[in-house]
Formats: structure tokens, C-alpha cells, sequence
């Protein structure tokens, strides 16, 4: 019987956790995420306290246990004398594989060929240069869309016509940016109407720390808050969550389709004046989102009329 298991990422985690709160099942959650159902299922089992599913601990657990798991001897001197000789005589690691299968050898993936290849490098040895592809390898995760959906998602196209008509302010979009090397992230939301641009900043794109960012951010806008359309990273695996503490509804633009998301990624490259993309963004203080956040909205636009975001913001919510 094939395996069915693979190992869960911490983003399927939470939208494991976004199934399990609105009371799908495993079957209907594996399709989403497009997993096994018997990985749901174990997942769920295995890491449901007396808190219920936590997805971040969930996930902390599980690197946990694989860093006290015992390590796989399979590379014995054997195995590795065979991968050298094969792999001079211009066999493929799935080929060396093949033949461990074959005379009963302690059998090791491709992955792990690979990996002792690159080690011989790292210590000066040259085994690489008799692989017929040089260039380094990379895990194949698969197409985008293998990488599953975020659950409950409303498509863009179900938005409501008046949100594009711009005759009311309350309707947002919501973005991250992330620092060079992946350090630091900003949460980014931007009104359509008024262009005015709110800013956080957290250690970690983690659809919890960004779900609790989005709704601080937005907490004081509640009484003309209406819609706001997210991009379809899994860092907005909470918009369910973020719906119920707002108010608003929620949709998501459809996969690449930047546009749809237009004013929202003319922002970000706003705020770029400030913070280059060569820059890493982990020691961005508050005081500096602060300071870029009150220049945007108090710097007079062109298609404003050449007012700010924050008089034409603070106009219309007097007026509403």
C-alpha cells in the first residue's frame, strides 16, 4: 500500500485550524489543502489539547519531535562507497537508488544523494561534476495550485459592484511586504476611496501575528468598515477570524492578478521610498512605521485633488 503521509508546513497548519473551527471535516479540509485525508486526520489527533487544535504550537511540537527522532544510519560506508563509484561513472542519483533497491541495500531517496554530493563538495571533493545537471538542486514542491486553497475564500468576483464604484470610504486592501533575506515583514492596508495607508509591523508573515495585526490596525475604522480584499497568501489563512472581530467582508483577489489589487501595491512601492527592497526589515522600529505611515497620508495626491488621504478620509467619515 503507496505511503500516504507528508509532512505539514506551519501555513497548512493553520488552515487545518481554519477547517477545524468551522466544523469541516477531515475529508473536506484534505481536499483544500490538497492532503491526504489521513493526514488530517492524524494532525488533528495527534495535536488537539485541552485548548482545542493550536496550529503554532501544533507546529512547534512537530520540530520538536523530529529533532529528538534518532537519525536514519542508513548512509553506512557501504552505501556511501557505492554512491561515490556510481556517481563517477555518470549514474543518476535516481539511479543509485535504484540499484540500492535492487541488491537490498539500505535504500535512501534521491534527496539524500544529493545531499552527500553537495557534503563531498563542502569538505573539497568533486563528486558534483560528474552529475549531469550542475546546477544546485531543489526540492520540487509542485504548481501553485498544488499547494492547496485557503479555506472559506470569497473570489474578488462576488464583491459587491459599489466597492469599485468608489462612492464611500470602508473598503480596504491588504498586503505584506517582506524585508530582504525574509527579515521583517509589513502589514499594509490602504483605502480605496481616500488612499489612505495604515502600516504594522511584525516579526513574521504567520497568519496569527498578521491576522492580530490587521485587526489592531483596523480596530478604530470598525464604524465604516466595509470590505477588504486580500491578496492569496497563506498569511491571510485567518480571514475568517479577522471577519468576526471587524465586521467586514472578506474576498481575495484571483491568483495573479496584481491589479486587482492595484492601489494597494502602488503603496507598497511607496513606502519603498523609505524602506528599499535591499533592506531587511527586522529592525524597522514603530516609531519609523509611525513617521512613513503619517508622511503617506498627509502628503497631498494628484487624484485626490491634490487634498491628503487623511482629509479626504476624515471628510467622509464626518459626512457617513
Amino acid at each position: 500500500m503507496p505511503k500516504t503521509y507528508t509532512r505539514l508546513t506551519e501555513e497548512e497548519r493553520y488552515q487545518i485550524y481554519e477547517g477545524v473551527t468551522e466544523n469541516r471535516s477531515h475529508r473536506e479540509i484534505s481536499t483544500l489543502i490538497n492532503k491526504h485525508h489521513s493526514t488530517v486526520s492524524r494532525e488533528v489527533k495527534r495535536n488537539t489539547g485541552l485548548r482545542g487544535y493550536r496550529p503554532k504550537q501544533a507546529h512547534e511540537k512537530t520540530q520538536q519531535r523530529h529533532q529528538n527522532k534518532p537519525r536514519d544510519r542508513k548512509l553506512t560506508h557501504e552505501v556511501q562507497s557505492l554512491i561515490a563509484e556510481k556517481i563517477q561513472q555518470e549514474w543518476s542519483p535516481d539511479q543509485i537508488r535504484g540499484r540500492l533497491k535492487s541488491q537490498g541495500l539500505p535504500l535512501v531517496c534521491a534527496t539524500t544523494i544529493y545531499g552527500f554530493i553537495r557534503q563531498d563538495k563542502a569538505s573539497g571533493g568533486e563528486l558534483y561534476k560528474h552529475l549531469r545537471h550542475r546546477k544546485p538542486y531543489k526540492r520540487r514542491t509542485g504548481s501553485s495550485e498544488a499547494r492547496g486553497q485557503i479555506i472559506g475564500r470569497v473570489s474578488i468576483d462576488e464583491r459587491p459592484s459599489v466597492v469599485d464604484e468608489k462612492v464611500r470610504i470602508g473598503d480596504w486592501e491588504a498586503d505584506t511586504v517582506i524585508g530582504k533575506a525574509h527579515k521583517g515583514v509589513l502589514v499594509t492596508l490602504a483605502e480605496r476611496v481616500s488612499k489612505k495607508t495604515l502600516i504594522a509591523h511584525v516579526p513574521t508573515k504567520h497568519a496569527e501575528i498578521v491576522k492580530d495585526a490587521i485587526i489592531k490596525l483596523l480596530e478604530l475604522e470598525k464604524e465604516c468598515l466595509h470590505t477588504i480584499t486580500f491578496d492569496n497568501g497563506k498569511e491571510f489563512a485567518y480571514h475568517a477570524q479577522i471577519k468576526e472581530a471587524l465586521g467586514a467582508d472578506n474576498y481575495f483577489a484571483n491568483p495573479y492578478h496584481s491589479w486587482e489589487r492595484g492601489l494597494n501595491e502602488n503603496h507598497n512601492g511607496l513606502i519603498r521610498q523609505y524602506l528599499p527592497k535591499a533592506m531587511p526589515l527586522d529592525r524597522v522600529t514603530n516609531q519609523e512605521i509611525a513617521y512613513i505611515q503619517d508622511r503617506l497620508n498627509n502628503r497631498p495626491r494628484k487624484t485626490l485633488g491634490y487634498k491628503t488621504p487623511n482629509e479626504v478620509y476624515d471628510a467622509m467619515r464626518l459626512a457617513a
